[in-house]
Formats: C-alpha cells, structure tokens, sequence
C-alpha cells in the first residue's frame, strides 16, 4: 500500500498536469477563434473562383486552344503526388492520426503508380520518414499560421512538374473544419483541374483569347485550392487540440477525486491502526 507522502505526490503532480492542460484550452480556444475567421473568410472566394472557373472552362469548350489546356486533361495516374497535411505539434488526438491512416490507405489503393509524398506538417514528415517514403518536399512550422506564399510556392512547383510531364495527378489529404467537435478527413484531386460538367455554357465575351484566361486561372485556382486547405487544417488542428484538453482536464479532475478519497481512507486506516495499538498497550499495562 502507497504512503501518504506517495499519494499526496501524486495529487500534487496530477493538479499540475491539470493546469497545463486548461492552459492549452485556453490557448487553443483563443486561436481557434482567430483561425475560424480566417476560414470563413476564405470560403466564399474559393467557392466562387470554382464558379467562375466552371463557367470559363464550359464557355471555352467551343475552342481548341483553350480546351487543350494541360491542366484539363486526365492522363493514366502512373505517376502521383499526394500532398498530405498534418499537424506540427502533438495533444490534439486522432486529429494526425487518422490523416496518416487515410494515407496509408492512398498508398494501398494506388499501389501500382509511384507515389511522391509532399509533407505538410511535422507528424507526417516523421511518420513517413522511418517508413522510407519517397519525398519530392516538406513543410514543418507552418501549420498553426498557413502563410499565402507557402501555398503558393508550393502550387508553382507542382504546376511545373505537371506542365513538364512529370507527374501525372495531384491529391491532397487534410481535415476540413465543420464545429468544433467534428473534422470531415476530405481527400481531393487538384490535378487535373476537375469541373463540374454541368455548368450551363454562359455567352462570355473574351477581352483576351480564352487559353490566356484560362491559363492565369487555373494556377489561381491550385493555389487558392492548397490554402484553404492549409486554413482549414489549422481550425480543424485547433478544435482537435481544445477538445482534447477539455477531455484531459475532465480525467485529471477524476483522478483528482479517486486519489483523495483513497488518501484519506488510507489515512482513517492509519488512525484506526494506531488508536488500537494506543488501546492494546494501554489494556496491557493493567
């Protein structure tokens, strides 16, 4: 059986455990806030930069040029780049976890195609690392703060390895934010451009040759793709974290309870134990 001096320890050490952990919710809860802006924000621009993009595309269908696009045409995924977005930093529950599983499972799915991985985030460069995964590039420290440039450093690369034949399709793992207890894991294509087919044709009239719009859209349109995916990882990261911390604080305060009822039962035992040797020794001296 434990000490007093043990258990009160323990009581002393959960406590401070308990007061790390509703920090970071606090931390967590405050950034969130920050990051939920930034991606409603962010929404409506890409919906509609898709919209745009689905009418330009079904108005220029009628030309050659412009429908030649390389950016539009569907080759056989021999060769794939799967962009996988994770967290930086732990104590956020499955939120990593369950992004490096549907990986995992992209490798397993596509086995036949050679698979190049780009890193976004520390927990999936680490996880594939010592798996010996083939990397064409990482990002680490960037994924609580997503930054316009990163994304778009990124998307001027992946376009010029696709435009060189160099890769054949661009997927993109990440957890969409939804509330703040609930992440829809969202795996997507951003190469070839996908649009929707039945957008009704609209009677553009084209100030510049439609491959020339079509060709500053597109780049827009993977750029703007990768960052809000960068977004709503971040919000989904953060949402992850805090509903961790509250559930850690809850067991911490359990524990707390459990621990001083076993302290002070083991402490009635102790007085119960030296009140009878107190008596024993007394009834023997008469």
């Amino acid at each position: 059986m434990p000490s007093l001096i043990d258990i009160r320890r323990r009581i002393r050490s959960v406590k401070n455990t308990q007061q790390i952990t509703k920090a970071m919710k606090m931390v967590s809860a405050a950034k969130l806030r920050r990051a939920q802006e930034r991606v409603i924000a962010a929404r409506p621009y890409a919906g509609m930069l898709e919209k745009v993009l689905s009418n330009v595309v079904a108005a220029a269908r009628s030309q050659e040029t412009a429908a030649d696009n390389p950016m539009l045409a569907a080759r056989e995924e021999n060769r794939i780049m799967l962009i996988l977005v994770t967290a930086d930093r732990g104590l956020a529950g499955a939120f990593s976890g369950n992004l490096i599983k549907a990986a995992s499972i992209f490798f397993e799915e596509h086995k036949g195609s050679e698979i190049e991985l780009e890193a976004l985030g520390r927990k999936g460069r680490d996880f594939y690392k010592k798996r010996d995964a083939k990397f064409s590039g990482e990002l680490v420290g960037a994924s609580e703060k997503p930054k316009y440039e990163n994304a778009a450093e990124l998307a001027a690369r992946i376009l010029k390895r696709y435009s060189d034949d160099e890769i054949d399709a661009v997927y993109i793992i990440y957890n969409e934010f939804k509330s703040v207890i609930s992440q829809k894991l969202t795996i997507s294509r951003l190469l070839p451009v996908t649009v929707s087919e039945s957008a009704e044709p609209v009677d553009y009239i084209f100030e510049q040759p439609a491959e020339e719009l079509l060709a500053s859209l597109l780049p827009k349109y993977v750029e703007v793709g990768i960052f809000r995916a960068m977004l709503e990882s971040a919000a989904a990261e953060f949402a992850a974290r805090m509903t961790a911390m509250d559930a850690a604080s809850s067991n911490a305060a359990e524990m707390i309870d459990k621990l001083t009822l076993y302290m002070n039962r083991v402490r009635q035992a102790s007085i119960t134990r030296e009140i009878i040797e107190v008596v024993s020794g007394a009834s023997a001296q008469e």
